[in-house]
């Protein structure tokens, strides 16, 4: 009898082996491509779902390190991982310590905004040069004249402004010191744009999660952060007068309406101060950036062609995850623009996309 019973037992493992094989399902065994990026900590909740989503699909893993935007960009250029991540283009001088062609593959586009804990009040509004002088420290209290004059209808409090800041190399600093680079000469002039910044005060915060956390426990304080780290602390966001005169709420629509530029056939442009009359001013496409020449990181095919399906997969498929976690997805131009681009990335020789 149990001679009998191992009979049927090894015809019914066979008959299960082969019909799986006939079927074409991958045994649970399967290793995993892996792939490795760092950068920016602004997209990380959309990459977060990106990348578990990705990997339910495809078995690839993706192992991505929020360390901001120059972290991601020192990593790429030194090689140790796979692509970076950024929401400041890489300028000339980053370009040439690359020592190969990069490209740069926006993925979506987001908001820098003004957050605030004010007991009570969560509707502020500001202009131009209100940002550029609080974060000068020029206006250090809250019921300052020139903060009442476009709140008129706030009781502000006699307290003082505590400033936060980004600590670390940040793509969302580079977005922000852009944007008031372009409105006040005297920002311009005495701190500049860069994703790294001489403040000339406040508190640091590591990452978007550090200053998004600052803010939230520290009353009187005033940040800069990406939107959905805002949203998800339950923090109040302020309206940013724009060029037109507008006060714009950050969202979906005004990033999107900010983005409506004549994009470079390489996607590094700004659109922060955007002349867009619905437009929000503190917008920004963030990119992947990728070795043109994948040989260049020493990658084996089953990366490399894992690397360039993953990231044709984002800007195309992965575009429906983009508005739930409010981010403005990409436009068709952007995506055409994106498209060529990846069909440019070789590996032994030959590109990698067909």
């Amino acid at each position: 009898m149990k001679y009998l019973f191992s009979i049927i037992l090894v015809a019914v493992i066979l008959v299960s082996c082969n019909k799986q094989h006939q079927e074409g399902e991958q045994p649970k065994s399967t290793k995993a491509v892996e792939l490795l990026g760092a950068g920016a900590t602004f997209p990380f909740p959309l990459y977060s779902k990106m990348f578990d989503t990705y990997y339910q699909l495809n078995n690839v893993k993706i192992n991505y390190q929020s360390i901001g935007s120059g972290g991601g960009i020192r990593q790429l250029i030194s090689k140790t991982v796979n692509f970076g991540a950024s929401d400041a283009f890489m300028d000339e001088d980053e370009l040439k310590q690359a020592g190969s062609p990069i490209i740069h593959i926006p993925t979506c586009l987001g908001a820098d905004v003004i957050t605030y804990n004010l007991s009570g009040i969560t509707n502020l509004r500001f202009t131009p040069d209100l940002i550029a002088d609080i974060f000068l420290g020029k206006i250090k209290r809250w019921n300052d004249k020139k903060i009442a004059t476009v709140n008129p209808d706030i009781k502000l409090p006699n307290q003082q402004i505590v400033v936060v800041h980004r600590s670390d190399g940040s793509g969302t600093t580079y977005i922000f010191s852009d944007y008031l680079s372009k409105v006040s000469p005297e920002w311009e002039k005495k701190v500049g744009r860069g994703k790294s910044l001489n403040w000339p005060v406040g508190l640091g915060g590591k990452g978007n999660e550090g200053v998004s956390g600052l803010v939230k426990q520290t009353p009187g304080s005033i940040g800069y952060t990406e939107l959905i780290y805002a949203i998800g602390n339950n923090m109040p966001v302020a309206e940013v007068q724009n060029k037109s005169g507008n006060f714009i709420m950050p969202s979906i629509q005004s990033v999107s309406e900010a983005a409506h530029i004549d994009l470079p056939a390489d996607t590094r442009a700004s659109i922060t101060d955007t002349d867009a009359p619905e437009g929000y001013p503190i917008s920004s496409f963030t990119w992947l950036l990728i070795y043109k020449d994948l040989n260049t990181l020493k990658m084996k095919e089953p990366q490399a062609k894992a690397l360039m399906d993953l990231v044709w997969w984002m800007i195309h498929d992965g575009q429906k995850l983009v508005e739930p976690l409010h981010y403005s997805p990409l436009s068709k131009e952007a995506v055409e623009k994106a498209e060529a681009l990846l069909k440019s990335v070789t590996f032994n020789g030959k590109p990698v996309l067909k």
